[in-house]
């Protein structure tokens, strides 16, 4: 297997890069290539290895904005990080999921116990809560952590805070789908939100390392203490 220096990109290289990645951007890239690594648990050699490529032009990749790899090198990468070149390229990130075309197979909607939606929603993400306002209905992205079998969230002094005062109840839904195999979940949990007040209670959700990607000032903890909780899964068959 050939080595490729991480400082003198050879002419193929630069020359294949406009066939590899049509608007991509560099920098995005190599941060999407150190994400899926992390994501396997993988360190650069052993990511280098499985491409055939040194561990110091890995390096370059993740690290300079200017890397722009040939496309043997993406089908390389892609291959050992498990995935696809579009995936790492970042293909269809200004389109909303499911924009792509339908996948074949014949789907079949599920639905899934309590247990089953626990177990999607366990490790936390990124969800919407749903909750009436002046407007009707609005459903706004918070990231979420579960302490118990409840949510908790930051937020700020906007609507979210003044729907959780209002002791109306409200639904956070979250959902996962996979555009290439056509499938998907949805998980809904719905119950009693309040503002979290008690210092044991403050400090156990401190623990859980809530980090908004908004940003700001979001001092605000409020938990939903679920009264019911439904989801639904979409699996496709050949």
């Amino acid at each position: 297997m050939g080595t490729e220096e991480p400082d003198r990109p050879r002419m193929g290289d630069q020359k294949d890069a406009g066939a590899s990645s049509g608007n991509a951007n560099p920098g995005d890239l190599g941060r999407r290539i150190a994400e899926r690594r992390n994501e396997l648990g993988l360190t650069r050699g052993e990511v280098a290895a499985r491409a055939g490529m040194d561990a110091s032009y890995l390096a370059y990749l993740e690290e300079r904005h200017s890397a722009i790899p040939s496309r043997s090198t993406l089908l390389r990468l892609a291959a050992a990080l498990e995935t696809t070149v579009p995936r790492l390229e970042g293909a269809g990130m200004g389109w909303p999921p499911g924009a792509g075309s339908v996948p074949a197979g014949a789907p079949r909607l599920e639905a899934l116990g309590r247990e089953e939606c626990l177990n999607h929603i366990r490790r936390g993400g990124v969800g919407r809560l749903v909750f009436d306002d002046e407007r009707g209905p609005v459903a706004l992205p918070v990231n979420y952590r579960m302490l118990g079998n409840d949510l908790v969230f930051r937020t700020g002094d906007g609507s979210i805070a003044a729907a959780v005062e209002s002791g109306r109840q409200v639904s956070l839904e979250t959902d996962h789908l996979d555009d290439a195999l056509g499938e998907a979940w949805s998980v809904l949990v719905t119950g009693k939100a309040h503002e979290v007040d008690d210092a044991e209670e403050l400090r156990r959700v401190d623990a859980l390392d809530i980090v908004p990607w908004a940003g700001g000032d979001r001092h605000t903890v409020v938990r939903i203490v679920a009264s019911e909780i439904t989801g639904r899964v979409i699996r496709r068959s050949a």
